[in-house]
């Protein structure tokens, strides 16, 4: 069921099974892009509503330019700067994009994952005609993105053993959040997710400014107002705040910022890039422990600072 074989993980995806695989930032519910049935039950394994459009990973930014039509050159140049890593760039569809995997989109979402697992996993079955891999979030829908491969198995476990699919664990993911997701249909990048590529980021290295996102943006995953959600309600508070707390409640906060008696600390992050990576384990830590609330102080800042918050605000709507 959990394995550390690639081989026989490229096996099951060349065959049409799915396997849950590591990225650098969460674990991914991987199915041949090309092959409508098996991405059909990545859709029923998540009990994912069929407009959510998918993320197709691809070894090379090369290609990329078989499910992508064009790209603008500030498009370009970000790839170029960023493959292989915890980007996504959403553009024109080809016709090897499926309504399947779009949404139902004129537009398609791509990205070439940086770990080594994943690199070694793309390029082995390019090799064998797979020309990509749909891998959202390896979790129930809607509830906290997967860190690990033992909370793939909390969330999926039952459902991929009584189907013959397989968890690749590849250890802790780095990143710990899901990758930027930027809009490239027009002469201005437009972030549609907020991750680990900032937007000072984006606009240093393609030299253009981001624009702001209009009402009629695609679709793409994570964007919903409720995610990232444990069974835990999620309150976000301020630094010293002196409301009434439960008492069974969980606590997560920098490490600077002292507990407030009564709770159960979850997690003591020193850094911003720390707390994006422990925190889908802690929220998952605090429903481990039947915890009823988890009070969450975010942390402030730009850039993954903001990523971070994304994530907290739509887990506690």
């Amino acid at each position: 069921m959990i394995i550390n074989d690639i081989d026989q993980a490229v096996t099951t995806l060349a065959s049409g099974r799915l396997c849950a695989i590591p990225t650098e930032t969460v674990y991914g519910l991987a199915a041949n892009a090309l092959d409508e049935s098996a991405v059909l039950r990545v859709f029923m394994a998540k009990d994912r509503p069929k407009d959510h459009p998918l993320i197709v990973h691809v070894a090379t930014v090369q290609d990329a330019g078989n499910w992508i039509a064009e790209l603008p050159q500030w498009a370009i140049d970000l790839t170029a700067a960023v493959w292989p890593g915890p980007l996504t760039i959403v553009g024109t569809r080809t016709a090897l994009a499926s309504d399947l995997v779009t949404g139902g989109q004129g537009t398609v979402a791509v990205r070439v994952p940086s770990h080594p697992i994943a690199q070694e996993l793309l390029s082995k079955l390019k090799i064998q005609g797979v020309q990509g891999l749909v891998a959202p979030s390896a979790n129930r829908f809607g509830h906290v993105s997967p860190t690990s491969a033992a909370h793939v198995f909390a969330d999926l476990g039952e459902y991929l053993s009584a189907n013959g699919d397989l968890i690749l664990d590849g250890g802790d993911c780095q990143v710990g959040l899901e990758s930027t997701i930027v809009l490239a249909t027009g002469p201005e990048p437009v972030i549609l997710r907020p991750g680990a590529i900032t937007l000072a980021d984006v606009e240093r290295i393609t030299g253009v400014a981001v624009a702001a996102i209009s009402t009629d943006a695609p679709r793409v995953s994570g964007s919903l107002e409720s995610h990232y959600s444990p069974i835990a309600k999620v309150v976000l508070i301020e630094t010293g705040s002196t409301i009434e707390f439960g008492t069974t409640a969980g606590f997560l906060a920098l490490a600077q910022i002292p507990t407030p008696a009564g709770l159960v600390r979850l997690g003591s992050p020193a850094t911003i890039a720390d707390f994006a990576h422990e925190l889908y384990g802690c929220l998952r830590a605090g429903d481990d422990l039947y915890l009823e609330t988890i009070y969450v102080v975010p942390p402030v800042g730009q850039g993954l600072a903001q990523a971070i918050n994304d994530r907290l605000q739509r887990a506690a709507f």
